[in-house]
Formats: structure tokens, C-alpha cells, sequence
């Protein structure tokens, strides 16, 4: 069932990726790109902002940190001043593995400021501009989480609850502002082959590349969906976890912290 109006096809939308410098942002920049969309990309490194827009015809880079609230207002402002936006991506994301002893509290503090917070400024940003435009084009938002969301991982004391925040979220989003004719999803992917987790020293179970990724965000966007997880040999799985006796979970965890 479409929880979503169905896309199809992207030649002539209008995307606007928010993290999209490297990783599943950059890949999904490019399969937009390569389908007719008019992407607009950002991140913190404007060098590879630029390195994309050179080898991607018609796109535009405009930097931006997401921790940096008037920033995300100046730049959605401008976006807007050029014609309506057709989907808003919030892909920015920060990772490390953290455990409760011995943690950093800052960089804890930067997993919510980047993960959580950032979603925050750029919806408070743009949702203004979607309500503006007219109600058949009202646009998408589509927050990019993961299946460690799910539930509480080890070594994911400060990145699951972030994106256990976005999964909420974004269910929030969908039931308030899909009746106003504005689409909502969330992507929960696996592991996937990025900058962030080639710092992981454990072997990653299913783990795909950000190409294969961007290829199943296009695909579930297309079909409608609310949820789109992937790879569902593992991410189905990752499921299950949610339906556990909390005692079985435990001891599940503890096994998996070794």
C-alpha cells in the first residue's frame, strides 16, 4: 500500500539532499541526477560540493553545516527565491562507536547536534516554503535513519538513539503533514560501504555499497512507501529485534558487545 503519492518518474524534479558530500547522500545526488532531477547538494565540505556539481551538469552545490540554524534558514531562503522544491533529503549524519564507560561527551553532544538537531533547523526551515507551494506540489521530506533505530545496540550509545529520534520523527511528520498534501519517509538502511562506517573494526553483516543504497531509496520513493529499508536480509532480521521479550534482547545484546 502507497503511503505516499508514487513517483513516476524524476526528470524535472527538483531534489534538495542535505549531507550529500560523500556516502548514501552523494550516491543518491548522482541516481537523481542520472534520472533528469535537478539536485542541489549540501554538506560542510564545499570542495566536494564542487567536485559534484562539476561532473553532474545543472546541479548546484550550496554549503552548509546543519548545526548552524541561521545558515539552514539563509540557504533554504535561496533555494526557494530560484522555484518550489520537490523533495528535501536529510541525509547529514555523524558516527562514531561509543560505549557508556569511557565516552566523550562532546562528541556524544555532536551525534544529537548533527543527527537530531540538524533534522530539526532544516525542517523548521523549510516546511514554511512546502505549505507555501501549491498543494499539488507540495513536496516530499524524506529523513534518512538506520535500523539502528530500532533498538538499543552496543556500541551505539550516542548514533542509535539519534536515529531511534528520526524514526519517530518522522512518524509524527507523516501523521501531521500528509493530510496538508506533504509527503513524508524515513530510510532505515543496514551497513552500508561509506566514509563513516569504514571506521567500524567488526565485520558488518550484509553490508552493500552506497550505490546499491541510493538505488532502493529511488525504488521505494517510486512506489510510495513510508519505510524503506534495506537490505532486507538483514534488515528484516533487525525487525525482529523490535518483537523480542526484553530478557531474550538482553542476552542477545550482551553477546553481541563481546
Amino acid at each position: 500500500m502507497a503511503l505516499n503519492p508514487p513517483v513516476p518518474r524524476w526528470q524535472g524534479q527538483r531534489v534538495w539532499l542535505v549531507g550529500a558530500s560523500s556516502g548514501i547522500g552523494r550516491a543518491t545526488a548522482a541516481a537523481l541526477h542520472a534520472q533528469g532531477a535537478q539536485v542541489l547538494v549540501s554538506a560542510r565540505d564545499a570542495a566536494a560540493l564542487d567536485g559534484f556539481v562539476h561532473t553532474h551538469p545543472g546541479s548546484q552545490a550550496w554549503p552548509l553545516d546543519v548545526t548552524d540554524v541561521q545558515a539552514v534558514r539563509r540557504v533554504a531562503a535561496a533555494i526557494w527565491a530560484q522555484g518550489p522544491v520537490d523533495r528535501v533529503v536529510f541525509c547529514a549524519a555523524h558516527y562514531r562507536a561509543s560505549r557508556a564507560q569511557g565516552g566523550d561527551l562532546d562528541d556524544w553532544l555532536r551525534h544529537n547536534q548533527v543527527n537530531y538537531v540538524g533534522a530539526l533547523h532544516l525542517l523548521h526551515a523549510i516546511l514554511p516554503h512546502l505549505l507555501a507551494q501549491p498543494r499539488e506540489r507540495r513536496g516530499h521530506i524524506s529523513l534518512m535513519a538506520s535500523v539502528a533505530g530500532y533498538r538499543g545496540l552496543p556500541n551505539s550509545l550516542a548514533y542509535g538513539p539519534t536515529k531511534a529520534a528520526l524514526i519517530n520523527l518522522a512518524e509524527s511528520l507523516y501523521t501531521e503533514l500528509q493530510p496538508l498534501g506533504v509527503g513524508v519517509s524515513v530510510v532505515n538502511p543496514g551497513f552500508v560501504e561509506t566514509p563513516l562506517t569504514a571506521q567500524n573494526r567488526f565485520a558488518m553483516p550484509a553490508l552493500i555499497s552506497s550505490e546499491a543504497a541510493a538505488h532502493e531509496m529511488l525504488r521505494g520513493w517510486a512506489r510510495g512507501a513510508f519505510e524503506i529499508h534495506f537490505p532486507r536480509r538483514f534488515t528484516l532480521g533487525m525487525k525482529l529485534l523490535r518483537w523480542l521479550p526484553d530478557a531474550a534482547f538482553f542476552a542477545l545484546a550482551r553477546r553481541l558487545a563481546v
